[in-house]
C-alpha cells in the first residue's frame, strides 16, 4: 500500500515509490506500531536536502534494507517544512543527546512517540567511525527485543528532560540601550574582519543580524554597525554563495570565504536577503546593494513563482550531470532537460571549467570570463570546476563585454539539466517574500514586483486562510495541505501583509494582519509574555515546541514580536504593543549572550526604542498635481531609515488606516505627519523636511 501517493509534500512524493513501506505522520502509524509491538523509525528531511537524497539512494531504495525496515519497524517519513513542530521537538532531543543535528534526521521512537535513539545521516557501510545504517537498524531491533525495560526507561527520561526545558520570562522587560549595546559588542567579537560574516565554516547568511545592524546604525549612528553590515553584504555578493549569472543566494558557504556554497536555493534565504540588500541600499545608496536586491527579486520571480501566484519553497542542490557534447545523441544540445542518463551531482548546474567557458564563448571571451569570475584550471570546487565569483573590482572590465558574456553563459546554463524545484508553497516563507517584493518594488519603482507581492498575498488569503482566519501551513498546485499553521506562519504572513499595507495604501492588508495577530494573542501565548510555536489546540506532541532563537528564518517568537509592534503602531492597540514588549523580554536575556541567534528580536527592539515612528501621508481626492505630490511624500516615507517605521497612505477622511483619522491636508495640499504613539509633529508638505524628520 502506497500511503505517500496522495500527499502534497514533494519530499514525501520523492519517497512514494521506495520499497520501504512508509507512513506519513499520522495516529495510524503509531497504532500500527503498537499492534505489531515494534519501534517507529522516524525519518525527517526536505526535498532540497543533498544528504537526504544520498541516504535515500543508498538505503531507502535498497530492497534488502527496505525489507528489514518493513519487518522490524513502522517507518514514518516527515517533511520538516510541512511539520516544523515535529522536526523541532525531535531535533531538540537529537541535539541534546548528540551535541549536533541536521538532516536527514533519524530517530527511533516507542509506539507512544517517545524517542530513545538518535542520529542523522547513516552510510550504507561503516565509515569514518560511523556505523552503517543496517548496523543501526539491527542494534535498535535487538535492544527493543532484549532490553525493552532499558529502552523505555531511556525514552521516559528524555521526555522528562524535554518537558523541563519550557521557557518562561513572565513580565520581563524588553531590552534597552544597555542590552543592545552589549549585543553589538558581542557581534563585534564574533565578526570576521577579513571575510565578513560571523564565526567560521560553514558560514550562513546572517540576514536577521544585518537587519539589526542597519537599524542600530539608523537609530544611533554607530558606524561600526553599518560597516559590519555593508562589508558582509559585499563579501557575500562577490562570493560563490551568490549566483553571479542568475541572481539569488545559495543556502550557505561550506568555507569561511563564501567561495563554495551548499547549492540549494531556498525561498526564505532569498526573501530575507532581498529585503536586507534593499534596506542597505536605502541606508547607503550602494549600487551593488541595488543590483543584488533587484537580481534576487528577479530570481524569485523567474525561478520560484508558481502558476497560482505563490512562491515555491526551494531549488535542489543536485542536478543531473551534463552529458558531454560528444555523447549527446543530437550533438547540438539545447533546451532544459528534466531527464536523462547522467548521475545527479551537487552543484552541477552552476559550476564551470575553462573548457566549458571556451565552448560557449570562444577563446578570447573565455579568458576574460575566467579572469572576471575567478575560474581556474585547478578549480575551486570538485573535478577542476569552479564556482563563479567576483574576485576583482568590476570597474576595471568592459561593462558591455561582461554583460554580453553573462547573457551567453546564462543562456548556455539554461540548456543544462535543471535542479528540481519543490513547488510547495509555505505560508511563512511567502510572507517573507511578500514583504521583500513589496518594499523592493516600491524603492526601485518596479510595480511588477509589488503586483507579484499582492498576488501572493491574495493566494494566501484565498487558499491558506479559512473563514476563522486560521492559517494552513502549505499548499501545492492550488490544493491546501492538511497541516495547521505554526507561530512563524502567523507572524511572517502578518509581517508581509503589514509591509504590503504600507506600500499599497490598501487597508485591507492591515485588517488581515490584525486577524492573524489576534490568533497569536489568543492561541500561542502562555498569558505572561512567553510564546509557543504551536497553537493551544494543535496536535499534542511529547512537548509543545517553543524556541525564541533564530535559525535559517526568524524565530516565530521574534517575528511575532515585530509584527505585533508594527500593528500596534498602525492602530494604537495597547494590547498588541504590550504583547510585543513582553515577548521581547527573552531578547533582553539572550541578546547580550548570543546576539547572532536573536537578530530579528534585536531588530524589533531597535524599533521599540525608536517608537516606532508612525507616518501618515494624506492625499487629496481630486486636485491638479496633487497625486504626484502625494506619491512623492509616500515614497519618501517608505525610504526613511527610522527602525520599524510604519506608513499609512490614503486620501483625506479615509477610514482604511487609523493613522489617517483627523489628519487633514495642509492648505489643500498633500501632507505627511510623523508621529510616535499617535502624537505627531507638525505636518509637512515638503519631501525634504519629511526625510529629515524620518532620520532625526
Amino acid at each position: 500500500m502506497n500511503r505517500l501517493a496522495g500527499v502534497t509534500s514533494p519530499y514525501l512524493l520523492q519517497h512514494a515509490d521506495n520499497p520501504v513501506d512508509w507512513w506519513p505522520w499520522t495516529p495510524g502509524a503509531f497504532e500500527e506500531a503498537r499492534r505489531r509491538d515494534v519501534p517507529v523509525l522516524l525519518s525527517v528531511g526536505y526535498s532540497a536536502c543533498h544528504w537526504c537524497h544520498v541516504m535515500a539512494h543508498e538505503s531507502f531504495e535498497d530492497d534488502d534494507t527496505a525489507a528489514y525496515m518493513n519487518e522490524h519497524f513502522v517507518s514514518v517519513k516527515v517533511d520538516r517544512e510541512e511539520r516544523p513542530d515535529v522536526d523541532a521537538v525531535y531535533m531538540e532531543a537529537v541535539q541534546a543527546a548528540t551535541g549536533q543535528g541536521g538532516w536527514p534526521m533519524t530517530v527511533f521512537l516507542t509506539p507512544d512517540a517517545e524517542p530513545f535513539y538518535f542520529g542523522t545521516y547513516f552510510p550504507p557501510e561503516p565509515r569514518h567511525g560511523m556505523p552503517s545504517f543496517r548496523q543501526v537498524l539491527q542494534g535498535v531491533q535487538q535492544a527493543w527485543g532484549e532490553r525493552r525495560d532499558e529502552v523505555t526507561e531511556v525514552a521516559g527520561k528524555i521526555v522528562r528532560d524535554l518537558a523541563g526545558r519550557e521557557i518562561s520570562y513572565g513580565d520581563a522587560q524588553p531590552p534597552g540601550e544597555e542590552q543592545l549595546g552589549q549585543a553589538l559588542l558581542g557581534l563585534t567579537r564574533e565578526y570576521d574582519e577579513q571575510r565578513g560574516g560571523f564565526g567560521g565554516a560553514p558560514k550562513f547568511p546572517p540576514s536577521m543580524v544585518i537587519e539589526f545592524l542597519l537599524r542600530h546604525h539608523a537609530r544611533t549612528g554607530a558606524e561600526g554597525a553599518l560597516q559590519m553590515a555593508r562589508d558582509t553584504c559585499e563579501r557575500m555578493a562577490r562570493g560563490g554563495i551568490y549566483d553571479q549569472l542568475g541572481g539569488g543566494f545559495a543556502r550557505y558557504s561550506v568555507d569561511r570565504e563564501w567561495v563554495v556554497p551548499h547549492f540549494e536555493k531556498m525561498l526564505y534565504d532569498n526573501a530575507l536577503l532581498c529585503r536586507v540588500y534593499a534596506h542597505l541600499w536605502r541606508a547607503t545608496g550602494s549600487d551593488l546593494a541595488r543590483r543584488v536586491a533587484l537580481e534576487t527579486a528577479d530570481f524569485m520571480m523567474r525561478e520560484l513563482r508558481t502558476a497560482e501566484g505563490g512562491f515555491a519553497s526551494a531549488l535542489d542542490a543536485d542536478s543531473e550531470e551534463e552529458v558531454p557534447r560528444e555523447a549527446r545523441p543530437d550533438k547540438g544540445g539545447g533546451g532544459r532537460r528534466e531527464g536523462g542518463a547522467g548521475r545527479h551531482v551537487e552543484g552541477a548546474y552552476y559550476v564551470w571549467t575553462p573548457a566549458q567557458l571556451a565552448e560557449v564563448l570562444g577563446a578570447d571571451d573565455a579568458a576574460l570570463a575566467a579572469q572576471y569570475f575567478g575560474v581556474t584550471e585547478e578549480g575551486t570546487f570538485e573535478e577542476g570546476a569552479s564556482v563563479l565569483q567576483l574576485p576583482q573590482q568590476e570597474g576595471v572590465f568592459d561593462a558591455e563585454r561582461i554583460a554580453s558574456i553573462r547573457r551567453r553563459l546564462l543562456a548556455a546554463r539554461d540548456g543544462r539539466p535543471a535542479p528540481g524545484r519543490d513547488d510547495k508553497v509555505v505560508a511563512a516563507w511567502n510572507g517573507l517574500a511578500i514583504a521583500a517584493l513589496a518594499e523592493t518594488g516600491a524603492y526601485f519603482e518596479r510595480p511588477d514586483l509589488v503586483e507579484a507581492a499582492v498576488a501572493a498575498a491574495d493566494l494566501l488569503v484565498r487558499l491558506h486562510l479559512d473563514e476563522h482566519a486560521r492559517l494552513t501551513r502549505t499548499s501545492k498546485d492550488g490544493r491546501a495541505g492538511g497541516n495547521a499553521g505554526v507561530l512563524e506562519d502567523y507572524a511572517d504572513v502578518a509581517e508581509g501583509f503589514l509591509a504590503l499595507a504600507s506600500v499599497t495604501g490598501e487597508g485591507v492588508w492591515l485588517d488581515f494582519a490584525g486577524f492573524l495577530l489576534d490568533h497569536v494573542l489568543i492561541r500561542f501565548t502562555d498569558g505572561s509574555g512567553s510564546l509557543y510555536d504551536t497553537a493551544d489546540d494543535a496536535e499534542r506532541l511529547i512537548r509543545r515546541p517553543q524556541d525564541p532563537t533564530d535559525n535559517a528564518t526568524p524565530s516565530g517568537w521574534s517575528a511575532a514580536a515585530g509584527a505585533l509592534l508594527s500593528y500596534a503602531a498602525h492602530t494604537g492597540s495597547e494590547a498588541h504593543r504590550t504583547a510585543a514588549e513582553h515577548a521581547l523580554g527573552v531578547v533582553k536575556a539572550l541578546g547580550p549572550r548570543v546576539p547572532r541567534f536573536v537578530g530579528w528580536g534585536l531588530a524589533a527592539a531597535e524599533a521599540l526604542l525608536d517608537g516606532p515612528r508612525e507616518v501618515a501621508v494624506v492625499a487629496a481626492e481630486r486636485a491638479e498635481g496633487a497625486e504626484g505630490a502625494a506619491q512623492g511624500l509616500h515614497r519618501t516615507a517608505l525610504l526613511g531609515t527610522a527602525p520599524g517605521a510604519v506608513v499609512a497612505f490614503g486620501t483625506e477622511g479615509s477610514d482604511e488606516f487609523p493613522l489617517l483619522a483627523d489628519r487633514p491636508l495642509v492648505g489643500g495640499a498633500p501632507a505627511a505627519y510623523v508621529c510616535r504613539n499617535f502624537t505627531c509633529d507638525a505636518p509637512t508638505t515638503d519631501p525634504e523636511r519629511l526625510r529629515a524628520a524620518m532620520e532625526s
